[in-house]
C-alpha cells in the first residue's frame, strides 16, 4: 500500500472485474485502508479465492457478466442498503484482437463494446439511484481513450466513450453530490495483452519488451488516492503512464 494511512470504516467500495489485474489490486489496497468490499466478476472460483484472501473485508461477492443487463439488474438488486457503495469502481473492461478495421472480427468488437461501454452503463444505472450524497464513481479508462492508434479502432472507440461518459456523468450527478472521476492508464503489465492476443503468451509479453510498464498496483494506488480524498476535493481525471511512454504510441525502449 502506497501513501495511504489505514483507517477503519471508510465505507463500502464496489469493484467490477475484481478477479484479476487492476480490479484485484484495487480490492487488496482498498481492504488495507479499511474499505468493506463488494466484488464482482465472471469467474466464481477467482471471486472465492479473493474473498478467502481478504477475509471479513469482503461483505459480498456477485458472480455475473456486466454485459448481461438482466443479470446486472438481479445482482445489484440483491444488495442491502449497507452494501450500497460510497465508491463505485467501474473497472471491468478488455481489449480483444488488434488489427485494421477492414479486417475486424464482429464478435471481438461486440465483446469490447458490450463490456467497456454497455457494461459500465448497466452497473452505473443500477447503482446510482441508491448511492448517497458524497459518493464517488471512478471509471477506469485508458490513454487509448485519448489518442487512437493503428489496429485499435474499436477498443479506442470504447475507451473514448468511457471518457465522454465520465464527463457527462459528472454533470448529471453533480446536483446529487456524487463525484465522478476517471483513471486512464497507459501500458500496464496485467492479463490485458494476454486477453487481447487470445492466449498468445509470446505476443502478450512482447508488448512490454524494452521498458518498464506500469503494474496493477500502480493503477490501484491512483484509484485509492482519488477514493480517499476529503469530501470537498474532487480529483476528476488522472492519466498515469510508465516513464518510458509519452503517448498511446510513443515509447522509449532500450
Amino acid at each position: 500500500m502506497k501513501n495511504h494511512e489505514r483507517q477503519n470504516n471508510r465505507g463500502t467500495m464496489f469493484i467490477t472485474g475484481a478477479t484479476s489485474g487492476f480490479g484485484e489490486a484495487i480490492a487488496k489496497q482498498a481492504a488495507a485502508v479499511g474499505f468493506q468490499l463488494v466484488l464482482t466478476g465472471r469467474r466464481a472460483d477467482r471471486l472465492e479465492q479473493i474473498r478467502d484472501h481478504l477475509g471479513s473485508s469482503v461483505i459480498k461477492t456477485l458472480c455475473f457478466d456486466v454485459r448481461d443487463c438482466d443479470a446486472t439488474h438481479e445482482a445489484i438488486g440483491s444488495l442491502t442498503d449497507i452494501q450500497i457503495p460510497q465508491v463505485l469502481v467501474n473497472n471491468a473492461g478488455l481489449a480483444v484482437g488488434k488489427g485494421p478495421v477492414d479486417e475486424g472480427i464482429y464478435d471481438d468488437w461486440n465483446r469490447m463494446i458490450d463490456t467497456n461501454v454497455k457494461g459500465l452503463l448497466h452497473v452505473t444505472r443500477e447503482l446510482t439511484p441508491r448511492m448517497k450524497q458524497g459518493a464517488r464513481i471512478i471509471n477506469i479508462g485508458s490513454v487509448a481513450g485519448r489518442q487512437p492508434y493503428p489496429g485499435g479502432a474499436v477498443y479506442n472507440a470504447s475507451k473514448f466513450a468511457v471518457d465522454g461518459l465520465t464527463h457527462a456523468m459528472r454533470m448529471d450527478l453533480l446536483p446529487r453530490g456524487i463525484q465522478v472521476a476517471q483513471v486512464a492508464p497507459g501500458a500496464a503489465d496485467t492479463e490485458f495483452s494476454l486477453v487481447r492476443f487470445k492466449g498468445d503468451a509470446a505476443a502478450a509479453a512482447s508488448v512490454y519488451h524494452g521498458f518498464e510498464p506500469l503494474t496493477a498496483d500502480d493503477v490501484a494506488d491512483s484509484v485509492l488516492y482519488i477514493a480517499t480524498r476529503p469530501p470537498h476535493v474532487s480529483i476528476q481525471d488522472l492519466l498515469i503512464m510508465p516513464a518510458a511512454q509519452a503517448s498511446a504510441y510513443h515509447f522509449h525502449k532500450s
